[in-house]
């Protein structure tokens, strides 16, 4: 009995499964075609590296130009499209920043030519203390329709300078919208992750040296981020070629001071990664580094040591279990108004621009000329806040201007807990670089990065040290652009 019930059983479990297999095997394969092909990606690089005898960014005391080049420099763009056909581009530079005018200009063309919304592109640079100049300004009161930012140029070498720094930039545009353009053209099936390590040469730079003073000396004892994120881009057809890796970190590029043009260490860590996987892009996404220094610094061998030291905190990185991300992407971008401090007086000005320190005298005698000039001074400036989404599974957040520390820390902390714990990427020098931004606490101490650095600045106004608002208006503002995408 028991045997004569089985065989016909059999038979229909059998027939049934048959079946099934004909009915299925399509549904089967797009359904693992959609899990496997969630993202798409592509990224494209450039060399951006000038000739010798440009002048150079990033140390004011410099009194020629460059005299050779000893790396050369590049832009990169990572493009990143969902299952929805949502489309997002990072762009890096090795350069020490990004002015607004230029961020507009490629906004812009972007938008023109390849449709992408303005919250759908970030730019951010490496801060390297050794590429080209790539700020000029309009003096108050005339004297030239733009002139170099150091008073170091010679006033018979104006003309050359201006002519360098307008050629760049004009050539620079065309090749950011050439490798955007590329980036999102080649887009093909592939795989994101987040994973992360540590990197630990980056120190704080502020040092204690009586009241209200501060020394740029390295601090042990003083907050610092030694996190490295890095994002994954491997082909969805092989897992194990690996397409791309953006990777962070927070530390100043100012170990050389050379007169010659060079990515610094984050330079040399891209491209040791890059020879170590020569079918992978590196691009760098520059940290919360206001406060920090790589150390020790000042000699050749020790940005390649730095830059070796990262590329293998990336290959630690991605031997640590990943977190596999989902869709969809997600942006935003504001430009919140941060206001000044209460301006000097006139006679406070006039005073300065008598200061026996030249920097002291010159921020002076800029400021006296812009009250003749305007009349008043700006009353506030719009800092660039960005977040970018990856379903729920990272967020990457992003400040303009020469962020310290304090605020990667924060917002770690606070936008973890908002999203149940998932990873926070923060980025500074991202979309423009005006000046420092300090934390409520660095504002409150003082020092070069609490305004002190905002006399060197002419290309933009700054009257006055940040409002003591600052931090809390910025994470605000980060934090209602966050809400918004859940």
């Amino acid at each position: 009995m028991k045997s004569r019930f089985f065989a016909p059983v059999l038979f229909l479990f059998l027939f049934a499964g048959a079946l099934l297999g004909v009915l299925l095997p399509n549904q089967t394969a797009e359904a693992e075609e959609e899990t496997s092909y969630l993202w798409k990606a592509a990224v494209a690089r450039a060399d951006i590296t000038p000739e010798p005898g440009i002048w150079m960014a990033g140390y004011a005391a410099r009194k020629g130009p460059a005299e050779k080049v000893l790396q050369p420099i590049h832009a990169k763009a990572l493009a990143i499209e969902d299952a929805e056909g949502e489309r997002f581009v990072f762009v890096t530079f090795d350069l020490i920043g990004i002015p607004r005018p230029f961020r507009d200009a490629v906004e812009a063309l972007a938008g023109e030519k390849h449709g992408l919304k303005p919250e759908a592109i970030l730019l951010n640079a490496s801060h390297t203390h050794s590429g080209p100049m790539i700020r000029l300004y309009s003096p108050p009161k005339g004297g030239g329709e733009e002139r170099a930012p150091y008073a170091s140029i010679p006033d018979e070498e104006q003309d050359l300078r201006v002519k360098q720094t307008r050629e760049y930039m004009e050539q620079l545009l065309v090749t950011v919208d050439r490798l955007i353009g590329e980036a999102l053209a080649n887009l093909e099936p592939a795989t994101l992750a987040w994973s992360h390590a540590k990197c630990g040469f980056a120190m704080n730079r502020r040092t204690p040296a009586g009241p209200g003073v501060w020394r740029n000396s390295p601090n042990p004892d003083a907050p610092v981020d030694h996190e490295v994120p890095v994002l994954q881009v491997r082909s969805a057809d092989d897992a194990k070629t690996l397409k791309a890796v953006m990777f962070g970190y927070a530390c100043h590029a100012t170990v050389l001071s050379l007169m010659e043009i060079s990515g610094d260490w984050p330079g040399y860590a891209q491209r040791f990664f890059e020879e170590e996987h020569p079918e992978t892009v590196a691009l760098f996404l520059n940290g919360c580094s206001g406060d920090q220094n790589p150390y020790p610094r000042r000699l050749l061998h020790y940005a390649e040591r730095h830059g070796r030291n990262m590329a293998t905190a990336i290959e630690a990185a991605l031997e640590t279990p990943s977190k596999s991300l989902a869709g969809p992407i997600q942006s935003a971008l504001a430009w919140p108004e941060i206001p000044y401090q209460e301006p000097p007086t006139r006679a406070e000005l006039e005073e300065k621009a008598q200061s026996k320190d030249r920097y002291d005298a010159r921020h002076g005698q800029f400021l006296l000329d812009v009250l003749d000039t305007a009349g008043a001074f700006p009353e506030s400036y719009p800092v660039p806040v960005q977040v970018v989404k990856f379903g729920n599974d990272l967020t990457v957040a992003a400040i303009g201007g020469e962020v310290v520390v304090d605020y990667s820390l924060r917002l770690k902390r606070e936008l973890g807990e908002a999203t149940d714990g998932a990873p926070v990427w923060v980025a500074g020098y991202s979309n423009d670089v005006m000046t420092y931004i300090p934390s409520k606490r660095v504002l409150e101490e003082g020092g070069y990065e609490g305004g002190g650095a905002m006399r060197y600045v002419r290309s933009t106004v700054h009257p006055a040290p940040w409002d003591s608002s600052i931090e809390e208006r910025l994470v605000g503002a980060i934090r209602e652009l966050e809400a918004g995408m859940r």
